[in-house]
């Protein structure tokens, strides 16, 4: 079964990013293109990746804000420069067919600063809610939003745009205890003090998620990032597991529809009382260790890591 993503080849490695784990990398490609690449040789490993393409190709077609994704072609030789000896791993243990996003740049991160200055309409909160409870999406937290804040053409505010999904999911990391009526806690969604209306967003975008529309996405996902899935003979028996999972799932959202989402003053207060509990586990020499860290580095400015390099 073959998708419809792009293919591109890439021509310059420009430089890694380490505001996660997988250290994807930015690159430029033949199509003049800038992408930020997820590498098959990540620990995250190929699963990551097929979320990474489910899920942001179904919020893509339910009318959600996904940068463009690309099938990258990377040979490890166009990074011959990249001096640190941990990446150079990564590299050449990914040499073939690896992800790229499209790069935005100038976007931001949506972190805590820009969300107290951003307007989110609450049924565009639901909707972004909602997909990531239909997809076990754990990753879009108040702490780690995985949300980009990029200026549009034409559109006088800056619009919300979603990445990385690579921790949705979360039922093929174990097929045989898949429950597709498992709630999540998504209490500290990035969204959840937006007032998300999430019965809004289910009349709209379940009625959409039909057994053609998800085979379409799962068509995307290539073979190689499939083969192998034990339990399953050939990657399209892997498609059509996620097809009928999802499918189940639609069909049972009263279930997992989230709520009880806090206020942000209920919100700091917890975050206060987890604070002093891990104060007061500490030995007293390291309660009077510094915070050295700062600003953490997946809030800032992606446009930073290129000028590193040019």
């Amino acid at each position: 079964m073959a998708g419809v993503l792009r293919e591109v080849t890439a021509v310059r490695y420009v430089t890694p990013l380490r505001a996660g784990g997988s250290v994807p990398g930015v690159v430029e490609a033949d199509d003049l293109g800038t992408y930020v690449v997820k590498f098959t040789g990540s620990a995250q490993g190929r699963k990551a990746l097929v979320a990474e393409v489910i899920v942001g190709e179904l919020a893509r077609r339910l009318g959600l804000r996904v940068p463009e994704l690309v099938l990258a072609h990377f040979d490890p030789a166009v990074a011959a420069d990249e001096p640190h000896q941990e990446v150079q791993d990564l590299l050449h243990a990914s040499a073939g067919l690896n992800l790229g996003m499209d790069y935005l740049p100038g976007a931001r991160d949506f972190d805590p600063e820009v969300a107290a200055a951003f307007s989110v309409d609450p049924l565009e909160a639901g909707r972004v809610v909602w997909l990531d409870a239909l997809t076990a999406n754990v990753d879009r937290t108040v702490h780690s939003s995985n949300l980009l804040v990029w200026p549009t053409f034409g559109v006088q505010q800056p619009r919300l745009w979603l990445i990385d999904h690579g921790a949705a999911l979360v039922f093929h990391h174990r097929w045989d205890a898949a429950d597709p009526e498992k709630a999540y806690d998504f209490r500290h969604h990035a969204l959840g003090g937006y007032g998300p209306d999430l019965r809004a967003a289910d009349a709209e975008l379940a009625p959409r998620v039909t057994e053609e529309l998800l085979r379409a996405v799962t068509a995307e996902v290539p073979d190689a990032w499939l083969a192998g899935e034990p339990g399953f003979a050939a990657p399209d028996d892997v498609r059509e597991a996620y097809v009928r999972y999802l499918c189940a799932r639609v069909a049972v959202s009263p279930a997992w529809l989230p709520t009880g989402f806090p206020t942000a003053e209920e919100r700091e207060a917890e975050e206060a009382r987890r604070a002093a509990r891990t104060l007061k586990g500490r030995p007293a020499w390291l309660k009077r260790v510094p915070d050295l860290h700062g600003k953490p580095a997946a809030a800032q400015d992606w446009s930073v890591h290129l000028d590193e390099k040019g």
